[in-house]
């Protein structure tokens, strides 16, 4: 909360001019002037250095550093792209997501694909709920000089149709829970119809885009993510700390060490892995070799999924390879 509260008070430090331009905006404190910049900027100080030392401190370093990259991306790339680029929206709904994953980090001490779920349910459930509201407001945020593509889209169209996009999207997030072992299939079903119903509104703003139906689809957002998130709660498949949930994946999707050893084929370059199998939170690295030298790169832990293990392709370097390779025909 303190991190949020952070990020929001660097926002409104700098839109202060334009939030006073907008009805919606107008009455907030700095441009209402009920509290003074300095003081904003104190205590916008204060809850960033406190709530990021808090999560390093209480929970983990992971925690903490997401929870400062979401401070910087919302003020320093979101907040100044809202008068720059529509693209301003989708950077704003990444913000949204990030949340789920420190809360994931907090309590598991690291990234996967689980929580890559709940990351994607904020993620793409914001962009159908954000851009009906800009399209609702879409003559305030024109006053207030915001490049939203509700104002660039005179028909509503595309507006509508990315509403629309995202609710698709939305669709299979429900099978990947199930997937990676986040919920049971039930909820997979329960996902998907709940979807639809925010779906079939999306549809009606997007065949007669209007503010009548954009309120529509903005009020069954609102109805959207709570049912979602019960559903999520009720058939979530309990997990210990340090535990790895299996996963549900189709057979025919290609292991980590199958698409190494394709990566290998194609790419000059040989990978090493040095994974100790007796400690799962053991930090783990990859060292990749070729013809300008040598680096190392840390993947503890991946985002998003989980850290690839390589058991058969540990090789001290190309010489010895070629030279074991050379022995083993030797002796056949």
């Amino acid at each position: 909360m303190a991190a949020s509260s952070c990020a929001n008070t660097f926002n409104q430090l700098s839109e202060i001019k334009y939030d006073a331009l907008m009805k919606r905006t107008h009455l907030r404190p700095l441009p209402s002037a009920r509290i003074s910049p300095a003081h904003a900027l104190a205590f916008a100080a204060l809850m960033g250095v406190g709530g990021v030392s808090i999560l390093a401190c209480k929970t983990n370093e992971l925690t903490a550093g997401l929870g400062a990259a979401n401070i910087w991306l919302y003020a320093a790339i979101y907040t100044p792209l809202k008068q720059i680029s529509v693209i301003n929206t989708w950077v704003g709904a990444l913000v949204g997501a990030i949340p789920p994953l420190m809360g994931w980090a907090a309590a598991r001490g690291e990234l996967d694909p689980q929580a890559g779920a709940l990351a994607a349910v904020l993620y793409f459930w914001q962009l159908p709920h954000f851009l009906a509201l800009a399209w609702m407001f879409k003559d305030d945020y024109a006053l207030g000089k915001h490049r939203m593509l509700s104002i660039v889209d005179t028909t509503g169209r595309r507006t509508a149709a990315s509403a629309l996009r995202n609710c698709v999207y939305l669709l299979p997030v429900g099978l990947f829970s199930y997937a990676v072992g986040l919920t049971t299939l039930p909820f997979a079903v329960e996902a998907a119809a709940v979807t639809s119903y925010m779906g079939f509104y999306a549809f009606k703003f997007y065949s007669s885009p209007s503010t009548a139906s954009a309120r529509m689809l903005f009020r069954s957002s609102l109805l959207h993510l709570p049912i979602l998130m019960t559903a999520m709660i009720i058939h979530r498949i309990p997990m210990k700390v340090g535990e790895e949930q299996p996963m549900n994946l189709p057979e025919w999707m290609p292991s980590w060490q199958g698409m190494m050893v394709l990566a290998e084929s194609v790419l000059p370059i040989r990978i090493e892995s040095s994974i100790a199998s007796n400690s799962a939170s053991e930090e783990k690295s990859i060292s990749a070799k070729n013809a300008n030298g040598s680096f190392e790169v840390d993947i503890a832990p991946f985002p998003f999924i989980s850290v690839p293990h390589f058991p058969s392709m540990s090789c001290p370097s190309r010489a010895v390879c070629d030279k074991d390779d050379e022995t083993d025909l030797n002796k056949t």
